[in-house]
């Protein structure tokens, strides 16, 4: 995978989520300026800074490189509309 689709992927994640690149450098513990140039293709990022944004994500590196992973608990909770997702919370409160 270039360090173009490996950027172009970790932006597709992060907006999935409805993250901005800061949420996702705060999450991940590196600079906002690296997320930015990971997603700009500019960088390519080292296996434990990617190891770091999988784990942000929720995912695995094994996740990140599977063409055709199965959605994630976050995948599916993010793509909740707003309604959804406070039922779903008050469903997990009355538990």
């Amino acid at each position: 995978m270039e360090r173009k689709e490996i950027g172009n992927k970790i932006r597709k994640m992060r907006e999935q989520r409805g993250w901005a690149q800061h949420k996702l450098a705060i999450e991940s513990g590196v600079s906002p300026s690296y997320i930015r140039d990971l997603e700009k293709g500019l960088k390519c990022p080292t296996v434990e800074f990617l190891d770091a944004i999988c784990f942000a994500f929720g995912i695995t590196l094994a996740d990140f490189f599977t063409e055709k992973r199965e959605e994630t608990l976050i995948d599916r909770v993010s793509s909740l509309t707003e309604k959804q997702k406070h039922l779903l919370n008050e469903f997990l409160n009355s538990l």
